[in-house]
C-alpha cells in the first residue's frame, strides 16, 4: 500500500495542483502542460520489458530500482527553469521519468505479489494493496496543495521526492528483505501456472480486457488531471478545488474495495460494468456545470468509481484469465496500450478546454468512453481461473 500510494500514480492524481504554478512561472497553456504530459507517457513503451524483467529475476529489485528513479525524477521537475530557459520540454523529461518508474511501482510488480499469495480472496486482497495511492492522495491533496500555495510548486515537486525516496523506500526494503520466499520470485522455474505472454497476446480476451482499460483511462485520468481548474471555472476557491482531488480519491478507495469485495462473490463482468455505467452518468451531470461544493463533491464521487475500480480490474483480470506464469510481462503489454488512453484523455481535456473555454465537451466523451469500457466487460469472455485446482491460500 505505501509503495503503490507514493509512487508515479500520486503525481497523476495531484498533477492538477502544480497547473496554476507552471502557467505562471513559465507562460505555458493548460492544453501546452497537458500535451507535454501526455506525449511523455510514450515512455511507457518498456513495460514490457520491465514485466519479462520482473518475472525472471523477481520483483523486488525492480520495485527498488523504480522507486529511486522516481526520486530522480522529481527533482529534475524541480529544478526546472531554475538556471533560465522556460522549454517545455523539460517538463516532458521529468514526466518522462515518472513514467519509467510507474510499471516496477504498479500493480505489475504488487499485484503479481499479491496475487501469488490470494486466490479465493484475490479481489479484495488486490483491492487492499492497491488502495495505497488513493488514501495518499486523500492525506497529500490538502496538504501538498497548502504547502505549494506557501512556498511554490518547486517545494510541491521535493516534498513528493521525499515522500518516495525518504520514507517509503526504506520500508519497502525492510519489508521485501523480511518477508519470506515468495512464490511470484520463483515464477522463472515454471513454479506457477498460466500462459506465456505470446499466447495471451494472440487471445481476444487480452485484447477486450486492454481496451476498457484504455477507456477508463482516457476518461477518468483526463478528469482527474483538470480537477482544480475545472473547481476554480465553476467558481470555487481554490483550498475548496484542491477538495475535488479528496473526493476522487475517497472514490477510488471506495470504488477498488466495493469491486473486490463484489468480483470475489459474484460474476466479475457485469460488475465492472456497472461501475462504469454509473461513473458514465456523474460525467454527464457534471458537463452541466453544477453549481455548489457539495454537490460536486458527490459527482467527483461518482465520476472517480470506475478509475478506483479498473486499477482493481486489470490485474485481477489478467491473473484470473492468463495466470500468474508470465503476469507480470503480459501486465506490462497492457500498460502502455492502456496509457496511450491516459494520455488521450491528458491531451484531450486539455486541448479541448482550450479550442471551447470550457469542460462540457471533454466530459461528454468521457461518459461516452465510460458506456464503451461497460460494453467491453459485458462481452468480455470468462474461464475458470488457472489455479483454480490449487488449495485456495
Amino acid at each position: 500500500m505505501l509503495g503503490a500510494g507514493l509512487g508515479p500514480g500520486l503525481y497523476q492524481n495531484l498533477s492538477s495542483l502544480f497547473t496554476p504554478g507552471l502557467e505562471a512561472t513559465f507562460g505555458w497553456s493548460r492544453g501546452d502542460i497537458a500535451t507535454a504530459a501526455g506525449l511523455a507517457l510514450a515512455a511507457a513503451a518498456v513495460a514490457p520489458l520491465i514485466g519479462r524483467t520482473a518475472d525472471r529475476i523477481g520483483v523486488r529489485p525492480v520495485i527498488v530500482a523504480s522507486m529511486l528513479l522516481l526520486g530522480v525524477a522529481y527533482l529534475w521537475l524541480a529544478a526546472m527553469g531554475m538556471r533560465g530557459g522556460a522549454a517545455i520540454w523539460r517538463y516532458q523529461v521529468g514526466v518522462a521519468l515518472l513514467v519509467l518508474a510507474l510499471p516496477g511501482t504498479s500493480s505489475l510488480a504488487y499485484g503479481k505479489l499479491i496475487a501469488a499469495h490470494f486466490v479465493r480472496g484475490r479481489g479484495l486482497a488486490l483491492a487492499l494493496g492497491t488502495s495505497g495511492l488513493a488514501v495518499v492522495t486523500i492525506v497529500a491533496a490538502p496538504l501538498l496543495g497548502a504547502l505549494i500555495a506557501q512556498r511554490g510548486w518547486r517545494a510541491g515537486f521535493i516534498a513528493l521526492g521525499g515522500g518516495a525516496v525518504l520514507l517509503a523506500l526504506p520500508l519497502i526494503v525492510l519489508t521485501l528483505r523480511a518477508a519470506p520466499a515468495l512464490p511470484a520470485d520463483i515464477a522463472a522455474r515454471g513454479a506457477l501456472p498460466g500462459v506465456s505472454a505470446a499466447s495471451a497476446r494472440r487471445d481476444r480476451r487480452f485484447w477486450i480486457m486492454v481496451a476498457s482499460a484504455w477507456l477508463i483511462n482516457a476518461a477518468t485520468t483526463g478528469l482527474v488531471t483538470q480537477l482544480v481548474p475545472i473547481g476554480l471555472e465553476l467558481g470555487l476557491a481554490a483550498p475548496q478545488a484542491a477538495l475535488l482531488l479528496t473526493s476522487f480519491a475517497g472514490s477510488a478507495i471506495a470504488g477498488r474495495l466495493m469491486v473486490g469485495w463484489l468480483v470475489d462473490r459474484m460474476r466479475p463482468q457485469p460488475v465492472a460494468a456497472a461501475f462504469a455505467i454509473v461513473s458514465a452518468a456523474a460525467f454527464v451531470a457534471l458537463a452541466f456545470a453544477p453549481a455548489g461544493l457539495a454537490t460536486l463533491l458527490v459527482l467527483v464521487f461518482l465520476a472517480g468509481l470506475m478509475n478506483g475500480a479498473e486499477n482493481d480490474l486489470l490485474p485481477f483480470f489478467a491473473a484470473r484469465l492468463f495466470g500468474l506464469r508470465a503476469y507480470a510481462e503480459i501486465y506490462g503489454t497492457a500498460i502502455p496500450i492502456a496509457l496511450s488512453g491516459t494520455a488521450v484523455g491528458i491531451i484531450g481535456f486539455g486541448r479541448l478546454h482550450d479550442m471551447t473555454g470550457a469542460y462540457s465537451a471533454a466530459l461528454t466523451l468521457g461518459c461516452v468512453a465510460l458506456l464503451l469500457a461497460a460494453t467491453c466487460f459485458l462481452v468480455l469472455p470468462d474461464r475458470a481461473q488457472d489455479d483454480a485446482g490449487h488449495d485456495a491460500r
